[in-house]
């Protein structure tokens, strides 16, 4: 019997969180074995293309790539996984599935786009928040009436992503040496704070990862301090290039040029992109303590729920979508307020202007730094329990549950051809006539 024709429109060959949401995706729908599931390749953004080339574990997924850009016949199903403004009901079901949202509000087209769907699914709480609560009005530039309502209309379900146990759980053997001596081996520190995130536009505290501010509070607590930890950057601007790296050092640079001290402790940046395996090694390299990330808002914060498998402590913000999976008893959630996002971080029907996201206070970065640097030991047991908590609960085995029954749930059965065998009638035998002589 032929299974329903899945199309899923994605970035699944990129290195970019939507990259690595469309595999899992995809990969869950392929498990089922209840459809014929179909790839159309799409781009994000400027971020690297190749990804399943580089990465034989998926190699699988070649196989149901469509060999053109372009679809023979309607399918039953047709999935997009990308942001909302961008979804389009091409199937005869359609499902959008988008991590959703960093700020308190969205864009009206995002509103429209989720309308067009069948089906939304969101990675986190608060993005299916945002886009519930959101409302907005067009009015007549004329007469001040109100001509539209944007509001959602369609369903909306949360499915977070789960955490690869495979390759996060396992017990690091430092397989890349050149990771672990060459790399890290000029770390000399032996207690280092680490941090995982594209460092994109916004001026100084006013980016989304707010790496700057990070980097300015870091140096603050620690200046002038003997035996001081050090602070290791997994970021980038744009890309890998030589080019890249020098404006990492110029930003850094410059912010070190702001703190007062006859002595600064050490930051460090790792540049390029890495195999999941080594992202492994380095969140497990025994000079890595604690992972920190001061970020303004999160759709997921799939780097957070990862380093936590490592049971070492995380120490972040206490808003948005990363607040779904750490437990507050077991993470250092760092208070704050929400503020408007500032002209320069603004991206246009993405990061509105009149929206906000989340600014941490400023005495309680300090004290989480000072605090578990001199007891350690203490936060290395939350840690432990945190790792838990995510092993337990945010597995890639638990969001393939929760992903099957949500589309076995929502999508609707469809006609079946059928073939029709016409029953063999037996050669019909005509009586001979006698002839009549007239």
């Amino acid at each position: 019997m032929s299974k329903p024709v899945f199309v899923i429109s994605c970035p699944i060959d990129t290195y970019s969180g939507y990259g690595s949401r469309s595999r899992d995706v995809v990969k869950v729908i392929i498990n089922t074995d209840k459809y014929d599931v179909k790839i159309l390749p799409q781009r994000w953004g400027s971020t690297p293309w190749g990804y399943i080339d580089e990465h034989p574990e998926w190699s699988f997924l070649n196989k149901h790539l469509l060999p053109e850009p372009k679809l023979s016949q309607q399918p039953e199903i047709w999935m997009q996984i990308t942001i909302p403004s961008e979804f389009q009901p091409i199937g005869k079901y359609n499902i959008g599935v988008t991590a959703g949202i960093e700020t308190n509000l969205c864009h009206p087209s995002w509103l429209e786009g989720l309308n067009r769907m069948n089906l939304n699914l969101v990675s986190s709480n608060h993005a299916k928040k945002v886009f519930e609560e959101t409302k907005a009005e067009q009015k007549d530039q004329k007469t001040g009436q109100v001509v539209k309502t944007f509001e959602l209309t369609k369903p909306i379900e949360v499915l977070f992503e789960g955490a690869d146990l495979e390759t996060y759980l396992q017990t690091s053997k430092f397989e890349n040496q050149d990771l672990y001596n060459d790399i890290l081996g000029g770390v000399k520190e032996n207690f280092a704070y680490l941090f995982v995130g594209h460092w994109i536009k916004g001026d100084f505290g006013e980016d989304r990862k707010n790496i700057g501010y990070l980097i300015k509070s870091f140096l603050e607590v620690f200046k002038n301090k003997m035996n001081a930890p050090a602070l290791i950057l997994k970021t980038s601007t744009a890309g890998a290039s030589k080019m890249d790296r020098l404006e990492l050092e110029k930003r850094i640079d410059g912010i070190k040029k702001t703190v007062k001290a006859t002595r600064l402790p050490n930051v460090y940046v790792l540049l390029g992109e890495m195999h999941d395996l080594d992202i492994n090694e380095l969140y497990n390299h025994p000079k890595v303590k604690a992972m920190v990330s001061l970020t303004k808002g999160e759709g997921f914060g799939r780097p957070l729920l990862e380093f936590t498998l490592t049971g070492k402590p995380l120490i972040t913000t206490n808003w948005s979508g990363h607040t779904d999976f750490l437990h507050p008893d077991h993470t250092t959630l760092l208070g704050g307020e929400l503020k408007e996002i500032h002209p320069s971080a603004q991206v246009e029907n993405i990061l509105i202007k009149g929206s906000s996201w989340f600014s941490p206070d400023a005495g309680e970065v300090a004290y989480a730094f000072k605090d578990s640097f001199e007891n350690y030991k203490k936060y290395k047991e939350k840690g432990r329990k945190q790792a838990h908590h995510s092993k337990t609960n945010f597995s890639f085995e638990k969001m393939q549950e929760l992903l099957d029954s949500i589309l076995d749930k929502n999508i609707p059965e469809f006609p079946k051809e059928v073939k029709i065998e016409l029953p063999k009638l037996k050669k019909m035998q005509l009586p001979k006539l006698k002839k009549v002589n007239g």
